[in-house]
């Protein structure tokens, strides 16, 4: 995976546990600038359960977990917090979830590429399985991927080098990716949800504040809103999520 950073880094234990306080400063350098790209000024999130394993039991309670966790999210404090980067042309208001879909045709593998995930999401879209994207181009669809399933995005793997990450493909559809937390890396020291939910709240607020990556509120040194604050949690409500990037602030709030 290439340059524009825009992918939750596996979790490195810190030495001083202030640094998960909320308000704690990120290193000074950090300056997000906007870049004259898209925003999604009112996401429309849907979510995407690929692979017969959501059909478990176990993983329907997680599924119902997660679709409760983003309607919650899109309509939040959380995305209140974005309007700082708010420009002339795009003001960032809630957002709003707009339904869920299990896919098991084509079957995940043990493996699958970013490729083959773009691909799924764009048949899916086609068969009417999937929303087209909506007039406005705000449509987020948001996947996950059951456990023991490894996401290859270039020359790096899930649980090796990333936990989640965001970008538009081929066909102009703005989504994410959140393979499951196989490993100590990608659980941050939580439970499978909280991290779930941290690794998708980091990818959320990148994907309305820079859904080109790179085109949108960006910094060259320290890439996108959440990458300044990998692994920087709070509650909120019942649900951890990760602290953001302010500019107003220079701080993670």
């Amino acid at each position: 995976m290439t340059a524009p950073i825009r992918i939750v880094p596996l979790h490195r234990p810190r030495p001083d546990t202030a640094a998960a306080v909320p308000g704690i400063a990120a290193p000074p350098a950090a300056q997000l600038t906007y870049r004259g790209g898209p925003l999604l000024t009112a996401v429309q999130v849907f979510s995407v359960y690929w692979g017969a394993a959501w059909n478990d039991a176990a993983q329907q309670a997680t599924m119902q977990k997660l679709n409760g966790f983003l309607q919650f999210i899109v309509a939040s404090p959380y995305v209140d917090q974005l309007a700082e980067y708010n420009t002339p042309q795009h003001k960032i208001a809630h957002g709003s979830y707009i339904g869920t879909a299990t896919i098991t045709d084509p079957p995940t593998g043990t493996s699958v590429t970013d490729a083959a995930i773009q691909q799924m999401l764009e048949q899916q879209v086609a068969r009417k399985a999937l929303p087209p994207p909506a007039p406005t181009p705000n449509t987020l669809y948001v996947a996950f991927l059951p456990p023991g399933v490894t996401v290859v995005a270039g020359k790096d793997r899930s649980c090796q080098v990333f936990c989640g990450y965001h970008d538009r493909s081929a066909a102009q559809l703005f989504y994410a990716v959140l393979p499951y937390p196989n490993c100590a890396g990608c659980l941050g020291g939580v439970g499978v949800l909280d991290a779930l939910t941290s690794v998708c709240s980091h990818e959320l607020a990148e994907a309305i504040t820079d859904p080109i990556p790179g085109q949108g509120w960006y910094d060259d040194t320290q890439g996108e809103i959440g990458d300044v604050c990998a692994w920087q949690n709070k509650k909120l409500g019942s649900y951890l999520v990760q602290l953001l990037w302010s500019n107003r602030a220079r701080a993670c709030v």
